[in-house]
């Protein structure tokens, strides 16, 4: 952008001189000879190539300004477009995100229940109330749901891994 913005002073900077020279050409041709003195020379005239010269050269600077105008426009519409598609990105990963932790939240609240359901099996058991094989049953269904949740936890942090790793990578970038 700071190219764009130095051609685009560049260019204001030339269209002043030239309309500078050419207001000079046009004021010198109609600047009318002061009445008190006799006889003074007649005014210059404006050199009629230099002013098609000069009349060229503006015209070439506006074109050169009108093409950095369209090339700034493109600029701005294709980092709208890129922004919005970021957003729809994030607003994506967000859903996905709520998606995921509304499942662990399921499955941690399963987990404890099932925790709480074997301790209340191991004191029946411990009072002579409960069989040996219902506990065992009890436990390694326990033991599947820390499994899931282990599972459930990994896939969790992978997926916040895959959305950090582009951020780190621009960083990355930007600080070098």
């Amino acid at each position: 952008m700071s190219e764009i913005d130095e051609f685009e002073r560049r260019i204001a900077a030339a269209l002043d001189r030239i309309g500078a020279g050419v207001d000079a050409l046009v004021d010198k041709a109609a600047t009318p000879p002061p009445a008190p003195e006799p006889a003074p020379p007649p005014p210059p005239e404006a050199d009629p190539e230099e002013l098609a010269r000069l009349k060229a050269a503006l015209e070439e600077e506006r074109l050169a300004n009108a093409q950095l105008e369209e090339r700034v426009r493109a600029i701005k519409d294709r980092q709208e477009s890129r922004v919005s598609q970021l957003e729809a990105r994030a607003a994506e990963d967000a859903r996905a995100l709520a998606a995921l932790d509304e499942e662990l939240q399921k499955l941690r609240k399963v987990s404890q229940q099932l925790r709480d359901s074997n301790a209340a099996l191991r004191e029946a058991n411990a009072e002579g109330l409960a069989e040996p094989h219902l506990i065992n049953k009890a436990m390694l269904a326990e033991l599947e749901a820390l499994r899931v949740a282990r599972t459930a936890e990994a896939a969790e942090t992978e997926a916040i891994l895959r959305r950090l790793e582009p951020l780190v990578s621009a960083t990355r970038k930007e600080d070098a």
